[in-house]
Order: C-alpha cells, then sequence, then structure tokens
C-alpha cells in the first residue's frame, strides 16, 4: 500500500550529489539545503513540503562505516514516529549506496513509510549531471506513491533496497537488481528483537571470497580477529576446497566457537544449494548456512542486522535463510 505524502524529511549524508572541488579532488561539501531550495525553484509541478537535515561531517561514502547505518536507522525512526514524516529521501554517495540501503532495509523491518535513497554519478552543478534528475525525481517518485519500505531510485528506475547492486563506475545506470534465483520460505512473524524499533549494536563481520589457493590460516585469523559473522562467497551453486581437510576443520572450529558462517554465490546471477554438488554438502556440513541468492550486500546487511539484534548463532541461522523483506523470495 503506497501513501500520500505531506511531510518529507531530506536527510542529506554527503557523497557525490553535493561535492564541490577540492584541492585533490571532489570532497563531501556542507551548504547543501540551500542549493536544493534555489534548484527547486526552476523544477516543474508540485513537490512534496520538506524539511533537511545533515549528517555531520557530510561523508564521502568511501567512509560509511556500520555507526553511520545505526545513525542513519534513529535518524529516519525520529522522523517517521516522533515528527511524523510520511516518508524519508536519503542522499547518499554511490560507492556504498547498495550496502547502505540493504542495511536499511533490515533495520527498518516494519518502518510504516517509504525510505528512498539516491545519489548521483556527478556533482550537482557539473555539466550533464544526473544529481537533480535523481533528486527531484524521487520526490516526484513518492509524491506518485511508494509503498513503506526501503526503496532505490536511480536513473528513473526504483529498485529495492536490498536487491541492488552497483554494476558501473561510469555510467548514470549504475545500479540494477540482476535475476538471481529467489526462492526462500518467506519468514512469516519476525521475532520482537527484529522489529525497526528496537535497537542495534556494531558487529564485527568479513567476508572471504574463495579462491584457488584460499587457506585455513586466513579463516583461523579471521576468527581470532573477534568477527561473529563471516560471510564467505562461494563457487558456482555453493562449492568450495572440499578435499582441503584443514580448511574445512579451520570452519569446523569457527562454527563451534559461535561464529556464524554464511554462504552466497560469486556468480552474479547465481544462487547457493548446498546438495547438488558433494563439494558443497562438505562446505554445509563444516557449518555453513545457505544465502540462497542474497548479494554481498543484503547477506552482510542481515548478518549485521540479525547479530546487532542480539540473536544468539543458531536463532540468526535459522533466520538468515528465511525471506525478511523480499531479498531471498518474490513477493
Amino acid at each position: 500500500m503506497s501513501t500520500s505524502i505531506e511531510r518529507l524529511l531530506v536527510l542529506y549524508t554527503g557523497g557525490t550529489i553535493g561535492m564541490q572541488a577540492g584541492p585533490d579532488g571532489l570532497v563531501p561539501a556542507s551548504g547543501f539545503e540551500a542549493r536544493m531550495r534555489a534548484q527547486q525553484a526552476q523544477e516543474p509541478g508540485p513537490l512534496p513540503a520538506w524539511t533537511f537535515r545533515e549528517l555531520s561531517p557530510p561523508l564521502d561514502s568511501a567512509n560509511m562505516t556500520q555507526a553511520h547505518w545505526l545513525q542513519m536507522a534513529e535518524t529516519v525512526r525520529q522522523a517517521v514516529d516522533t515528527d511524523g514524516c510520511d516518508a524519508v529521501l536519503l542522499l547518499h554517495g554511490t560507492d556504498t549506496l547498495a550496502y547502505s540501503a540493504a542495511a536499511l532495509a533490515f533495520l527498518l523491518l516494519g518502518l510504516p513509510a517509504p525510505l528512498l535513497l539516491t545519489g548521483a554519478m556527478l556533482p550537482a552543478g557539473a555539466p550533464g549531471s544526473d544529481a537533480w534528475d535523481n533528486l527531484f525525481g524521487a520526490m516526484r517518485r513518492l509524491q506518485a506513491g511508494v509503498p513503506p519500505g526501503v526503496h532505490l531510485y536511480f536513473n528513473g528506475r526504483l529498485l529495492h533496497g536490498a536487491r541492488v547492486s552497483k554494476l558501473r563506475s561510469d555510467a548514470f545506470d549504475a545500479f540494477d537488481s540482476l535475476p538471481r534465483p529467489r526462492n526462500a520460505e518467506h519468514a512469516g512473524t519476525l521475532p520482537a528483537p527484529l522489529d525497526y524499533r528496537q535497537p542495534r549494536q556494531p558487529v564485527p563481520l568479513a567476508v572471504l571470497p574463495l579462491h584457488p589457493g584460499v587457506r585455513a590460516e586466513t579463516v583461523a585469523a579471521l576468527v581470532d580477529s573477534g568477527v561473529r559473522g563471516l560471510l564467505i562467497e562461494c563457487y558456482g551453486s555453493g562449492t568450495g576446497p572440499s578435499d582441503d581437510q584443514a580448511l574445512l576443520a579451520a570452519l569446523r572450529r569457527a562454527r563451534a566457537a559461535g561464529v556464524v558462517l554464511a554462504a552466497i554465490s560469486q556468480c552474479p546471477y547465481g544462487h547457493v544449494e548446498f546438495g547438488v554438488y558433494a563439494a558443497g554438502s562438505q562446505l554445509r556440513a563444516a557449518g555453513l548456512v545457505s544465502g540462497g541468492g542474497m548479494t554481498r550486500e543484503a547477506a552482510l546487511a542481515k548478518l549485521f542486522a540479525l547479530l546487532g539484534a542480539g540473536l544468539a548463532a543458531d536463532q540468526v541461522e535459522h533466520w538468515f535463510t528465511r525471506d525478511l523483506c523480499g531479498e531471498m523470495a518474490d513477493a
């Protein structure tokens, strides 16, 4: 169900959209609200009434952290639950935009209002920039009606916040949702700790792409570093070096130590289905749980949200394999 937009919060976090030239290249800049209002005077048609908040200091999104995700989620919660906003438009740099969209999708499960993220490949005011088209296009899309939840608006398209990836670094159509198989079981009623109003904590996580020559010592070092979740990017449908007994033993020790071992496919259109190959069955036996057709961004964000909610490892594994907001299954 879509909601009418009478009060909109624009949350500016930095990124290319508001950058200005510095001595070493483009840098995040404050003062974007005045530039927005000046540009709006030149935009056709009515737009929603909006207020403005700025992350201080504004970021190059390459510097995005879990703490920023939590800060953004809290700002959105306050805007909707306390300030009475009907929607939030979040302006963000493109490098980690897909990661933040996924993180917010899981941090804000049950949010009764739409959250749209957008940004730009070229700064506002640069010749041929996509900045104002994306920003005011997102406003118009909200005004036309967007269902509650987290979405990304870019280059004229509305995309699912927990399915999107950045696929290009030099084109306006930089983002897309690849048709990875998504056929997981729907979660149904979620436990109370996953409600959007519940607080979360930062969580030490790591990503390990499998590759020829990957070593057991790498897994051991990650576990020793204190990670609580390890996202393993497997080959194909969920395979790995199943004849490497040292690696399998390191994975078993990690799981025994309470580390959640999650698996996704390295293939852009792939998904994990452990039982297809014996090599995949060996990984499952070592303690890996399937992320189905989730992207790296979604799987990492989901681990963060589940572990950060204080769930035990077995509960994290349970909910990780089920669809929470459309990341693993079609509606």
